[in-house]
């Protein structure tokens, strides 16, 4: 196994793969909950994923090293592998990754020398610091001098970040000589790989490394307070410089490398935003998936999020470890909170956008190397704030390819355009015409096709496939405001052109599709409260908050252990097409009832004082329970959770208030970890202080729904619930096999 690139693509054994990657720090994941974080990813269709080495996390006190517990590199990287999942490891030096001091720990900077500048002792002070990373991960590179190494998880690495856009030498020389330094420092460290890459927007030098670019719904790192300017990453365009879409600056103002030489790669499409002190955006599953879709329209060939799970930063040493104006940068960050709203939230949860990106990925998963090919066609390029034109793209070789429409722009409201009739670039395919409501964004095949059945047009949005014995099952799903239930294909008229008979087409809703989950070469339906991923032994599990049960298709031959089936449902949303009959399970006993349960907050003083110790009681004698959310309803500033361990008062948790839909969630699963770097005895549980900070009326913060005042401030606690998530096994009987369907 070998890879490489070209102008077009990523190349895997010299065939062109669409990888969707998604970030997670180890450094901030317990490390019992890696294993089931990385599962989750690999659920959601990401195949690569991505990690920062955080200097800081590592080398706080120069020449003491800590790799161990929540920051073994070694052993999370193995887990990758475990998981079956490929790797690109980002090993800075600066990272930023809102870190204090971008990931340099404080005695770096206060050596003779300036960082990040080609002074020959900075460098020296990077190599040995390359080397000790090394010595990490040495069993796990895939050398690709090595034929024995091909199986490896780290085919990537990615050298410094935003270097000459954010910091770093400004002038092209003296900055493209740095990172081709800091290449060789890999290289000759053992870092010997095909793939090299180096962040590209912005103005930031690549060393002719492989580029790749990045893409938010919003800025919370903007010094403004108020509501911003609609976002460029939601029109489609040939320009991957985020920062410059729609300006006067001209075409690929900003790009410092040649675009025809690489292929359109992203690492930051924002999976969510990381809120600010003083910015409080709320990024939700629209926003971030409809720029990532108009990035798939726009060409990009790697989907790669920024950050896909979220996380909570350390406690450092000598200091606390996250970004801060004290130390000169522009925002202040939570202590401990690094939630990012991503798909995969700070405790592990999985949230709307996670199903949202979900349906990207797994289209990107089954059609990747036929999408690659097909380059944008985009003839109607739009600025960021116009509302009323139809932004629209094709990715094709003109003859077929797909439709790309998005007709969504965070908080901007978009024009409806009825009766549209589009044709393809050739001008040979006419779409039937539909119509697009404000916040659609969708895309549709026309000339593709699947199996042997030619798709001439169609209106709905290919999901994934399915091997069913000798027949495939092809997966489609509805725009969320097409409410019509035939009529969603035109397989043509000439007898070559129909849907051949072994082939199974079946059109989900869009709420089904986002609730479909694909293991076991089968497809499961859950609730939006469930998921449905396969553990490292192949193992199927079932996480949910809500009564368990699941549909599938195609059926077991006999109902797994510990489950009974009770009825079929027809999904197909396609009544001019075959009935698909999904059989839906319900364990055979029924589980405990699942209440929110009140927790008592006692005011003490200025503070609340919370036992939590009945709830970890509980919760340890639940055969199937996974965790256990605590739910802080509150209205302030910002609320900070504290412990009182070895006779100290440790900060464990802290969160940044955004308003009064959005409720603070805290997983209590970690800290009952015994050997756990978090880890809380029942007596520390049953004396927890929540401390909620005063919101001031007119304090210069931005908050997209603001509270009522009664006063001049507020600081009330509402209420303190909690539910418990559960995991339940589904146990297949031995010999069960898909047979043709």
């Amino acid at each position: 196994m070998s890879y490489s690139f070209d102008n077009v693509s990523i190349l895997k054994d010299g065939k062109r793969i669409f990888p969707v990657m998604g970030e997670i720090h180890y450094s901030r994941v317990p490390r019992a909950e890696w294993k089931e974080r990385l599962l989750k990813m690999k659920a959601g269709g990401v195949t690569l994923v991505s990690a920062y080495v955080i200097w800081i996390h590592h080398e706080e006190i120069e020449g003491a090293y800590d790799w161990n517990g929540d920051r073994s590199l070694r052993d999370f990287v193995g887990t990758v592998q475990k998981c079956g999942l490929k790797l690109l490891l980002r090993i800075g030096p600066w990272v930023h990754a809102e870190t204090r001091n971008g990931g340099f720990p404080d005695w770096l900077l206060k050596k003779d020398y300036e960082v990040r500048t080609n002074d020959e002792k900075y460098f020296a002070a990077v190599e040995k610091w390359y080397k000790k990373i090394y010595e990490q991960v040495s069993d796990f590179i895939a050398n690709p001098e090595d034929a024995s190494s091909a199986e490896k998880p780290i085919i990537g690495i990615q050298v410094e970040n935003e270097y000459g856009h954010c910091g770093g030498l400004y002038e092209k020389e003296g900055g493209e000589a740095h990172m081709r330094r800091l290449q060789k420092i890999a290289m000759d460290a053992g870092f010997k790989l095909s793939l090299y890459t180096a962040t590209g927007w912005g103005g930031a030098w690549t060393g002719d490394m492989l580029p790749v670019m990045g893409g938010y719904c919003d800025a919370p790192w903007d010094q403004r307070t108020e509501e911003i300017e609609p976002s460029g990453n939601y029109t489609f365009t040939h320009e991957r410089n985020d920062h410059n879409i729609g300006s006067d600056h001209g075409f690929g103002y900003g790009i410092t490398f040649d675009i025809e030489k690489f292929p359109y790669l992203t690492a930051e499409l924002g999976g969510g935003l990381q809120v600010t002190s003083h910015r409080r955006t709320i990024a939700t599953a629209k926003d971030s998936a409809a720029v990532a879709m108009t990035k798939v329209g726009s060409g990009c060939n790697l989907l790669g999020f920024y950050m896909y799970s979220g996380g909570t930063n350390p406690d450092g040493k000598l200091t606390t470890l996250q970004e801060s104006r004290a130390t000169g940068y522009l925002n202040d960050l939570p202590v401990k909170s690094y939630d990012f709203r991503a798909p995969i939230r700070e405790f592990g949860q999985v949230s709307s956008t996670f199903r949202e990106i979900k349906l990207l990925a797994l289209f990107a998963k089954a059609y990747g190397e036929e999408i690659c090919s097909l380059p944008a066609v985009i003839k109607n390029e739009i600025r960021p704030d116009d509302a009323s034109s139809l932004r629209y793209s094709f990715r094709s070789d003109g003859k077929k390819g797909y439709l790309f429409v998005n007709n969504y722009v965070r908080h901007l409201k978009m024009a409806e355009h009825r009766d549209i009739h589009l044709e393809s670039p050739d001008g040979k395919t006419h779409f039937p015409p539909f119509d697009v409501k404000n916040g659609d964004f969708f895309f549709f095949p026309f000339n593709i096709k699947y199996g042997k059945s030619l798709v001439k047009t169609a209106r709905v949005t290919p999901l994934t496939k399915l091997s069913l014995g000798k027949n495939e099952l092809f997966v489609f799903y509805k725009r969320e405001n097409d409410s019509s239930d035939k009529n969603f294909f035109d397989f043509g008229t000439e007898e070559s052109e129909k849907i051949e008979a072994k082939d199974k087409f079946l059109v989900l809703s869009r709420t089904d599709a986002l609730n479909s989950w694909i293991t076991d070469g089968r497809l499961f339906i859950t609730d939006s409260l469930s998921s449905v991923f396969e553990d490292e032994n192949g193992e199927i599990q079932l996480l949910s908050r809500s009564e368990p049960a699941f549909f599938v298709y195609p059926d077991f031959d006999k109902a797994p252990v510990g489950w009974k089936k009770c009825g079929e449902e027809n999904k197909n949303a396609s009544k001019d097409m075959p009935e698909i009959l999904f059989s839906k399970y319900e364990l055979e006993v029924a589980p405990l009832e699942k209440k929110k349960i009140k927790i008592g907050a006692l005011k003490s003083g200025e503070n609340y004082k919370l036992d939590l110790s009945i709830l970890a009681k509980n919760f340890r004698k639940e055969k199937y329970a996974c965790d256990i959310f605590v739910k802080i309803d509150y209205t302030g500033e910002s609320g900070r959770l504290y412990a009182s361990k070895d006779g100290k008062r440790l900060l464990i948790l802290d969160h940044f208030y955004l308003g009064e839909d959005y409720p603070w969630e805290i997983g209590l699963k970690r800290f009952l970890e015994k050997d756990a770097d978090c880890a809380l005895s029942d007596e520390e549980l049953s004396s927890l202080e929540l401390e909620i900070s005063p919101l001031k009326k007119g304090e210069k913060i931005y908050i997209e729904k603001w509270p009522d005042f009664d006063g001049e401030e507020i600081s009330s606690l509402k209420s303190v619930t909690c539910e418990i998530e559960w995991k339940y096994k589904i146990e297949k009987r031995r010999h069960d096999k898909i047979t043709s369907m």
